[in-house]
């Protein structure tokens, strides 16, 4: 099985993008989409997990929910392509439509990331383009920013960039920690990626090849965080 997958049609009135979300730990934004998916207009459901990790708690979570969870351990095979077909084999079984990157912690090959173009849809706790990679809240209290937050964007083959779907923005706090910091970007994250994938399922969010459109500005302010987009109606 290769190739890209084709262009989605537009979701129907009433209808669900059928989701898949790949985590390496604890999965809170997984499970933040699932909670968010129990709304009966949301436009989508989590139609499977997958885990890369035998020790990720965001399985027995998942299954927990009676939600189908499979643990695919990259240990198992003998190189990235190998482990990532397996993947998208299971994604296929299940009807996906759309991937949601959730504490995902693997580089991917451009086999995977070009099958998946435009399908899938990773979340990092920077506002990008700033502090890609690992550590990001520790490099941006260093670097003196006033507000930090988190980003919702489409995957490219390079870490952490491809076009930015959605940001949430926070303060930094006098005397914050990393992990401080992080909490506080984490409760933004929380509420952004329902958000966002709500608006990519729903077509509020479209991406042309070149820009990023919204169906309207899409923003909301509150005493401690900004968003953009604004979480969907009834969430």
């Amino acid at each position: 099985m290769s190739g890209a997958l084709p262009a989605l049609p537009p979701l129907p009135p009433g209808g669900k993008r059928r989701v898949g979300v790949l985590l390496s730990g604890r999965g809170s934004n997984m499970m933040a989409l699932v909670e968010a998916a129990r709304a009966p207009g949301y436009p989508a459901e989590i139609a499977v997990v997958i885990a890369n990790r035998p020790d990720a708690g965001g399985l027995a979570w998942a299954r927990g929910e009676a939600i189908p969870a499979h643990l695919v351990d990259h240990k198992a095979f003998a190189n990235r392509e190998t482990f990532e077909r397996a993947v998208d084999a299971v994604l296929i079984e299940a009807g996906v439509e759309i991937v949601a990157l959730a504490g995902f912690m693997r580089l991917m090959t451009p086999w995977l990331v070009e099958r998946w173009r435009d399908r899938m849809l990773n979340i990092h706790p920077s506002l990008l383009p700033s502090f890609k990679g690992l550590d990001t809240h520790a490099r941006a209290l260093e670097a003196g920013v006033r507000i930090a937050g988190c980003t919702v964007h489409l995957v490219r083959e390079a870490m952490d960039e491809g076009p930015i779907l959605g940001q949430a923005a926070v303060p930094v706090a006098p005397g914050d920690t990393p992990d401080t910091l992080a909490a506080r970007v984490l409760a933004a994250e929380h509420l952004l990626y329902p958000a966002v994938l709500a608006g990519y399922c729903s077509g509020a969010i479209t991406f042309d090849g070149a820009h990023v459109r919204f169906a309207s500005t899409m923003a909301a302010e509150g005493p401690d965080m900004l968003m953009a987009p604004a979480q969907p109606a009834g969430s």
